[in-house]
């Protein structure tokens, strides 16, 4: 059964940068659409970003222009570059994999942003 492992989270200042890895163990071409989600203590998941099996990346609203998503398919990585950092993107971060109405997800990573 398919995998996903997300890394890359951590403790960053407000304004600045970081980048979300996703690997997963079988080729991303298996799923129709990968994605970010966040989910922040008390709230909903939440959609951060998708693309699809044919590089098309749709964005939440807030995130828009701040944050990038984009895949290596000859490696099996989805990757997250988040910029310009808010104390309010602070939440656990999961990778996403849909195939034929099926949810994949990763453990999630923390990211937190301090004032």
């Amino acid at each position: 059964q398919v995998q996903l492992v997300e890394s890359g989270g951590g403790l960053v200042q407000a304004g600045g940068s970081l980048r979300l890895s996703c690997a997963a163990s079988r080729s991303i071409f298996n799923f129709n659409a990968m994605g970010w989600y966040r989910q922040a203590p008390g709230k909903q998941r939440e959609l951060v970003a998708t693309i699809t099996s044919g590089g098309s990346p749709n964005y939440a609203d807030p995130v828009k222009g701040r944050f990038t998503i984009s895949r290596d398919a000859n490696r099996n990585m989805l990757y997250l570059q988040m910029n310009s950092l808010k104390p309010e993107d602070t939440a656990v971060y999961y990778c996403n994999g849909y195939r034929f109405g099926s949810d994949y997800w990763g453990q999630g990573t923390q990211v937190t942003v301090s004032s």
